[in-house]
């Protein structure tokens, strides 16, 4: 009997049937929700950033007759409280959380699925508890390490995004443009709020400008938003300034051996300049196992059409796997 070709087109808009606030420390609360079948095979959605929280479009990558669809807004972001907050804000936070999530919400195991940022968070708790993950799907791999963060902010990228680059540039005196990333640290935790603001949107807004192959000005308009750039730029930095909070600047390759036996799939546009494809193709030599996709037509942004339909088609395999 022929195969089904694999469907590739995003699923429909589907409403919660569940959401809540969790209490995950002494400062922070996170937003979460659950959509989808209720009985189906739970998927946990990690979004990028950090600080970027989710949005109802998220949920359209996952076949909601199949998946039981968990969405939530990592500490600071999104309608997670305290907004924007910095403290007690690391990467082996949000793993935690990941895992009282799952616990709160009853769930044995679950496949696991991020892109950009949230690719990062992905790998790094599924290398904490494998024993939990189904399977994997990541798209714009970004491994946190110095050359992506020196690429990306500090000029590498502007070759080919000047125009984008000028207002993010000129915003630092230059004095301190040697590092940009410190230099925006400083003016993000400025007692003066609308110091904070500004840098915010400049940060911000970079990053909206450069997401797409060809840009897209409904992205753009985000950026413009002063309560999401405020969560997006004042996180982002702060895990950057902090070099992500991990050991070493090879971990998440370093430990691929912990994750290898998960099936997975690796989803990455060939013009990405937010996260360059040096970093998918390192990840793709470290773990080969793994299912490698280049999407020869796109850039960052998992809403581009060639990577939507690689995603969707990722879970399409999972999925068909899960039923055998």
């Amino acid at each position: 009997m022929d195969q089904q070709p694999l469907r590739k087109d995003l699923y429909p808009h589907t409403e919660p049937y569940d959401s809540g606030f969790l209490k995950v420390s002494g400062v922070h609360t996170i937003y979460y929700e659950q959509s989808g079948n209720p009985h189906g095979h739970p998927v946990v959605f990690l979004h990028g950033g950090p600080g970027a929280g989710t949005s109802p479009g998220n949920r359209r990558f996952f076949d909601p007759e199949f998946f039981r669809i968990v969405l939530f807004d990592q500490r600071g972001a999104g309608r997670s409280t305290p907004h924007a907050c910095l403290e007690e804000n690391t990467t082996w936070d949000l793993v935690a959380d990941i895992e009282k999530l799952r616990q709160h919400l009853g769930i044995p195991e679950w496949q696991v699925f991020g892109g950009s940022w949230g690719s990062t968070l992905a790998i790094a708790y599924s290398q904490t508890h494998p024993d939990k993950v189904t399977g994997i799907v990541l798209r714009g791999i970004f491994l946190l390490r110095k050359k992506e963060l020196d690429w990306f902010y500090e000029g590498g990228a502007a070759a080919i995004f000047p125009d984008a680059w000028e207002p993010f540039r000129d915003f630092i005196p230059e004095d301190e443009r040697n590092c940009f990333i410190a230099a925006y640290s400083k003016r993000l935790t400025s007692s003066d709020a609308d110091v904070q603001a500004e840098a915010a949107k400049r940060w911000t807004m970079w990053e909206m400008m450069t997401a797409h192959l060809i840009q897209n000005h409904e992205n753009i308009k985000r950026g413009e938003d002063d309560k999401f750039s405020l969560a997006f730029a004042r996180i982002e930095n702060h895990y950057f300034v902090n070099k992500g909070f991990l050991p070493s600047d090879s971990h998440l390759l370093d430990n691929v051996d912990k994750i290898r036996h998960i099936k997975a799939f690796i989803v990455q546009g060939r013009y990405d300049v937010c996260c360059p494809m040096m970093s998918a193709w390192d990840l793709h030599k470290a773990w080969p196992e793994a299912e490698f996709k280049v999407v020869p037509d796109a850039g960052h942004s998992a809403n581009e059409v060639g990577v939507a339909a690689e995603l969707v088609s990722a879970n399409e395999k999972l999925k068909n796997m899960l039923r055998k």
